[in-house]
């Protein structure tokens, strides 16, 4: 027994040894994993001293001898805070994720492959000025100076994934430029929808349910379903390539920026507002930051892999984006050659396809030898869906898809623009270095300290010929010259105003430019709730500040579920559920609810749960489960809900029927179902007592790691979560996906940054984005942020709040390397 007691023990005491030295570990990991943000370095690739101050919030303030120096610091920071971030970015760019995630990210790299965004990028950079390949290659130096001589381990990333960083080259960051336009433009994904909803739809219901712009009608096009129709494998493989490619997020595509003059403000100066809507992610997609040198004095919201503020303010102007989301992807049914795939039909004639062959290096695989093949319109998409890239269709005849996209050009000067955007002192300087801006194309509001404002909406945009009868909507037949593109909308015929009357400009997606204006842009504008909401707030207040502003930033007034709510309340099927007492009480509440989607309150959850079963009783067994699982997001559907209720016997004869039933269904019985089964699922999710349901439990905002959120247990490490208020229509914006199942009311794309600027004292501007300044989970800054963020809450980068040498905040200095 003696020996059995002292045997417990010892293994008691190897136990308590092991968790003692792993918690050492850890303690030391995470210590020793943090950059180092004090002291000197002598570093390889400087001209001159850089200071690199970071204040409390880990917000560096860069001040260089030369903007270079000031661009490799920035480098440097970059690398030191967002280093995976960064190497997610430029795997992402050049089709290599799977060299380190394996086979489940393959798709993503035949497709990223295909598009040939890296190839793009190399031929970008040949063609860019010399100051901005000097500005690209400073900025790559400071990146790989961290790479090389940076101490310490490596992010928690590198060490689960068994990889080490590669350097960072200029093409990476025009790379990353791209996706960016791709994450704001990406509407191919309609054309193809269109595709197959014209295999169970004529194309007059499809007009309705892919509902125009309010008071607009649909534009009128060929019957496209007549074509498709004979295509269906070819449309089959399509739906494949869109599952395949990396996601957009045009669904919620969203921003808000406004700016008003002096003579709506206390201090006679203007004020200007911004708050950009993308996916959420971990950490957030900006990093704020000051850079100062002779000549560049800028402070703002950088995107890690690029040396440009791409949204804020110098010493004289400040400015701000959202998305114009132009129609700038055209996809083209381009008909092989029988018997030769390696050349398809032109209006002159048959040509050859230009050829190249793409080898992915695969972990814990093979490699794959992908064949990509480009037309004149672009690369071969739909190559990607093999084995379905040869659809036969009748005759023998076969047919694929390529994409032709105003950001895969050679002359795109994007990133050049925004480096002179960084220095611009007045509206016409402002002006001239937009002329470069090319992809993607933004509304932009600008001010300045002398007191002017004004708006541009500067970028590429298509100009399609007369006879175009399918508008960019649908894919088109390549061999028909009617489609091609002639040219580009001319940069001075873009939208622009400057100093308008009224001394107000907003912009929040909705339609831009009036019924006279000669080009055609997009026929997919958003619905205008957030511009109306916002111009309502604007009015309410006769002098602004920047706090009426941040209340206007806070507002989650949803004037979408104004419009819906009481026509469902208006329903026989409200008057059936009265006589439920637990429902009789649900509805009441929804009576007397004004619309504010606020995060502690059941009401929203309710109405946004009805109104998402509602669209699945309506749309799903017009088009078939499969194609209303990609139908099924809410630009798609929240306009045609809403049509169809305010017009029951018109519109509602057909969308609210039931397919399956013998007996003529009524907009009534579609609501009432609808309640039904959104009662039955809230009960499910969050139990049967409504009186503990809320809202921001619900819409709990959830920024995703990459690629951790995708995996079990890391997820709940490196995801970061807030209950949140808003929905997609309201100015504090959270949107939720109908199609996710699992969690259909999470929020997933809401402000990735907030910004107020005040013309007054542009070293007061607020800001906050949606986690923190690092990227390392271990860090404090990691999610320090995240609860300012959700309660709409902010930090100022004023320089003023520090002296140099301070011990409340931290300085390193770069010196160049000594010389030998």
């Amino acid at each position: 027994m003696r020996w059995w007691r002292r045997l417990g023990w010892l293994m008691l005491a190897m136990v308590v040894l092991g968790l003692v030295g792993a918690l050492c570990a850890y303690v030391w990991y995470r210590q020793a994993s943090q950059p180092q943000v004090a002291g000197t370095l002598r570093l390889p690739g400087l001209r001159d001293t850089v200071s690199i101050v970071r204040d409390r919030h880990g917000v560096p303030h860069i001040e260089a001898a030369d903007s270079l120096d000031a661009y490799f610091g920035l480098g440097y920071a970059h690398a030191q805070d967002r280093l995976w971030q960064m190497q997610m970015s430029k795997r992402i760019v050049a089709g290599r994720l799977a060299e380190v995630l394996g086979p489940s990210a393959l798709d993503t790299d035949r497709f990223l492959r295909t598009l040939g965004v890296r190839r793009n990028a190399e031929a970008i950079l040949a063609q860019s000025s010399a100051p901005t390949r000097a500005a690209l290659q400073a900025y790559a130096d400071g990146v790989n100076a961290f790479i090389d001589h940076g101490k310490g381990p490596l992010p928690p990333e590198f060490l689960i994934l068994r990889t080490r960083p590669e350097h960072w080259e200029p093409a990476d960051s025009l790379g990353w430029q791209t996706m960016m336009a791709w994450d704001l433009g990406a509407n191919w994904t309609q054309e193809v929808l269109r595709m197959g909803l014209s295999q169970a739809l004529p194309v007059s219901r499809i007009n309705e349910l892919l509902a125009p712009y309010p008071g607009e009608a649909p534009l009128r096009t060929l019957d496209y379903g007549a074509l498709y129709r004979r295509l269906a494998p070819l449309q089959s493989a399509m739906a494949s390539v869109v599952a395949r490619a990396p996601a957009g997020f045009v669904e919620g595509m969203g921003s808000n920026n406004w700016v008003v003059s002096g003579a709506h403000t206390r201090s006679g100066k203007p004020l200007l507002a911004n708050d950009p809507h993308l996916g959420l992610q971990a950490p957030a997609l900006w990093y704020l930051a000051q850079l100062r040198a002779p000549g560049l004095d800028v402070s703002g919201a950088t995107l890690p892999g690029a040396p440009v503020v791409v949204l804020g303010h110098n010493q004289r102007i400040a400015w701000g984006f959202t998305n114009t989301a132009p129609d700038v992807q055209d996809l083209y049914i381009e008909h092989v050659q029988p018997g030769d795939p390696g050349r398809y039909q032109t209006p002159t004639g048959w040509a050859e396809f230009d050829k190249r062959q793409e080898v992915i290096h695969v972990k814990g695989a093979a490699d794959v030898v992908l064949t990509v093949r480009t037309s004149r319109h672009g690369p071969v998409i739909s190559d990607v869906a093999e084995p379905l890239a040869t659809a036969a269709a009748p005759l023998g005849a076969q047919f694929v898809v390529a994409m032709q996209w105003t950001a895969l050009r050679p002359d795109d000067r994007t990133l050049q623009a925004g480096l002179a955007i960084n220095t611009a002192s007045d509206w016409n300087g402002f002006v001239n270095a937009l002329r470069d801006f090319h992809s993607p194309q933004q509304n932009i509001v600008y001010a300045d300290v002398d007191g002017n404002i004004g708006f541009i909406a500067p970028g590429r945009v298509p100009i399609r010929r007369p006879d175009n009868d399918l508008h960019g909507l649908a894919p088109a037949p390549g061999w028909d010259p009617r489609y091609d593109w002639v040219g580009f909308i001319p940069f001075d015929k873009l939208p622009r105003r400057y100093n308008p009357p009224e001394g107000v400009i907003v912009t929040a997606n909705q339609k831009i430019v009036e019924p006279d204006y000669p080009y055609f842009i997009t026929s997919e504008w958003t619905v205008p709730y957030r511009a109306q909401r916002i111009r309502t707030l604007l009015d309410a207040t006769a002098r602004h500040t920047p706090d009426s502003f941040a209340a206007i930033q806070k507002d989650q007034v949803s004037l979408a579920v104004r419009d819906a709510l009481p026509l469902l309340l208006a329903s026989r099927a409200a008057t059936d559920a009265w006589r439920v007492p637990r429902e009789r009480a649900l509805l009441d509440a929804l009576r007397k609810w004004d619309g504010d989607m606020q995060a502690d309150r059941a009401e929203p959850l309710v109405a946004t749960a009805w109104m998402r079963e509602l669209s699945r009783v309506l749309f799903e067994d017009k088009v078939g489960q499969a194609l209303f699982r990609r139908l099924w997001e809410q630009r798609n559907v929240q306009q045609a809900t809403l049509n169809i209720l305010r017009d029951p016997e018109g519109l509602g004869a057909f969308w609210c029927d039931a397919v399956a039933s013998p007996e003529r269904q009524s907009c009534d019985d579609a609501i009432s179902t609808a309640w039904q089964r959104a009662i039955d699922d809230l009960d499910r999710r969050y139990g049967d007592k409504p009186e503990r349901w809320q809202w921001g439990i619900a819409h709990t905002a959830r920024a995703e790691h990459r690629p951790f959120g995708k995996v079990p247990y890391l997820a709940d490490l490196f995801d970061i979560k807030v209950p949140t208020g808003g929905d997609t229509y309201t100015v504090n914006v959270g949107r939720h996906s109908l199609r996710n199942e699992a969690a259909p009311f999470e929020s997933v794309h809401a402000a990735s940054l907030r910004a107020i600027y005040d013309l007054s004292d542009l070293g007061a501007a607020r800001f906050i984005d949606s986690t923190g300044q690092s990227g390392n989970v271990l860090s404090r800054h990691y999610r320090d942020w995240t609860d300012k963020w959700a309660a709409v809450q902010y930090i100022s980068l004023d320089p003023g709040q520090f002296k140099r040498g301070s011990t409340a905040f931290d300085t390193l200095i770069l010196k160049p390397e000594a010389r030998r």
